[in-house]
């Protein structure tokens, strides 16, 4: 990829899209793009692929994503399911009952994840610059000019008609807009510590707190855990010295017993906030992931609400890009994403106030609480799709089909493909209906056709994402051409 003279803001384009940052959110968004025939280029600052990594879980959400791009399979075999979470006391987050193939958390580090979506996004075509470090960006009507320093200390200047930021809480995406951050610190000097123990903990996905702090254990399945732990007598800097010592003193304090932990592989401190862009577009340039909303670890919702934030941003680039779409469709993605963003940091917050609390009428009250929902299962369902993500969904416009906006379970499909989400790694829409080939066919290299194996009587136009854009019980075929005229532009036209 070459630099270009940018004294002239209309040279031609380096890139229809340039990604910055390769973690998940980056390497999804970027590999969704490629895969559409975009011209993408990912920026990573990191010149090597880490092996270490904060988040560990996918819930079921993502990996119905990550189904629908091949990829759950593969990392199924490699994390370890667990089928609740505990936050505290008696009340417990059961996925076991979600209506998915992915009833649980996948405890996997976050670099296998990584590694699985690189692998796709090199397939793909896109170009991947590692050591090369964002400084600054500007836009103009037709693109964005992207500054760029190597490893080597050289520097260029890169084009692209559209950039997305997902390069972290400390976004140079980000401050280069000049783009408030608005929020508070939620929670210091947290501990992290992968370790092997001489006995396993009792519960795992489970807070174990009290007045002195709180930890928690998820097991990678390989015979390491991942504790997460909180001294409430031990508040330091991010880069104080820690030791495993430290680990095993706050966990003899909180559950009585340090569990014989031994050979750390990895010790780190880290303070996490709660904030969130006002919005995730400007512009030609956009924010996802943890560069648009950073909350506590609460939950293990972070690395999974990125992920889908550049599954909902990748199709529609890509319809905008081939001219499939109009501009207003980018403005959606703020539309959408904003609201499951705010939602992740109430929910994060609730769950860390929780489980932090020092006060003895607090933890009364709240070990009172968990016992009533408990005894409500209505309640832990809901708490169960929200954290999973399965019960998040889009704003409808007014009169549309009561399933418009919704996620789309995987269905059942007569003939191969034989469900939903194996017909969406095309990543096209799909059409889903009893005569959705014929009426279909002038969009054909457009939208993937199948026919429900039974008990499905609406007809379904399913987003490249998993939801549904639009449905009608017995529509005539007029009816479902408007439906594809309408999101997958005119038959007749041949894109770019």
């Amino acid at each position: 990829m070459s630099s270009s003279d940018s004294s002239n803001p209309r040279w031609a384009p380096d890139a229809d899209v340039l990604v910055v940052g390769a973690g998940p959110t980056g390497l999804l968004l970027a590999g969704d793009l490629a895969r559409s025939g975009a011209r993408v280029a990912l920026c990573e600052r990191r010149e090597h692929a880490s092996d270490l990594s904060r988040a560990f879980s996918l819930h079921a959400r993502t990996l119905e994503q990550l189904d629908a791009r091949g990829l759950a399979d593969g990392l199924l075999r490699i994390g370890t399911p667990t089928r609740a979470l505990r936050p505290f006391g008696r009340l417990s987050i059961d996925f076991s009952r979600l209506r998915t193939r992915f009833p649980f958390i996948l405890t996997i580090p976050q670099w296998q994840v990584e590694r699985a979506l690189l692998h796709r996004t090199e397939e793909a075509g896109a170009t991947i610059l590692r050591g090369a470090r964002v400084t600054g960006l500007r836009q103009d009507p037709d693109g964005v000019d992207v500054d760029v320093r190597h490893a080597d200390g050289t520097t260029a200047t890169l084009r692209a008609r559209y950039v997305v930021g997902a390069d972290g809480a400390r976004s140079t995406v980000r401050q280069s807009l000049g783009m408030p951050f608005p929020g508070k610190s939620a929670i210091r000097s947290v501990m992290l510590a992968d370790v092997l123990l001489d006995r396993a903990p009792d519960d795992i996905f489970n807070f174990s707190s009290n007045a002195e702090g709180f930890t928690f254990f998820a097991p990678f399945g390989d015979g390491w855990y991942r504790i997460i732990a909180w001294d409430r007598r031990e508040q330091v800097a991010d880069d104080a010295p820690i030791t495993l010592e430290d680990v095993r003193d706050i966990t003899r304090r909180t559950i009585g017993d340090d569990l014989g932990m031994h050979e750390p592989r990895w010790l780190s401190r880290f303070h996490s906030d709660e904030r969130q862009v006002p919005h995730y577009r400007q512009g030609r340039v956009f924010l996802a992931g943890d560069a648009a909303h950073v909350h506590s670890p609460a939950g293990g919702m972070g690395m999974n609400t990125g992920i889908q934030d550049a599954a909902n941003l990748g199709w529609k680039l890509a319809a905008v890009l081939h001219g499939r779409a109009g501009d207003a469709l980018l403005d959606s993605y703020h539309t959408e994403r904003h609201p499951v963003g705010r939602m992740v940091l109430r929910v994060s917050h609730a769950l860390l106030t929780a489980v932090t609390t020092g006060s003895p009428l607090i933890r009364a009250l709240r070990a009172a609480l968990a016992t009533v929902a408990h005894q409500l299962a209505v309640v832990e369902a809901r708490a169960a799709r929200g954290i999973s993500g399965i019960g998040i969904s889009y704003r409808a416009p007014r009169r549309s089909h009561p399933l418009v906006g919704r996620r789309v379970p995987d269905l059942r499909l007569a003939g191969k493909p034989d469900r939903l989400y194996e017909a969406l790694r095309e990543g096209k829409f799909v059409l889903v209906g009893r005569a959705a080939a014929a009426v279909a066919a002038p969009w054909a290299e457009r939208v993937v056709t199948a026919c429900p194996a039974a008990g499905l009587r609406p007809t379904l136009l399913v987003r490249p994402d998993g939801y549904a854009a639009w449905a009608a019980e017995d529509p005539d075929p007029a009816e479902v051409r408007r439906a594809l005229t309408r999101w997958l532009g005119p038959a007749d036209h041949q894109g770019t």
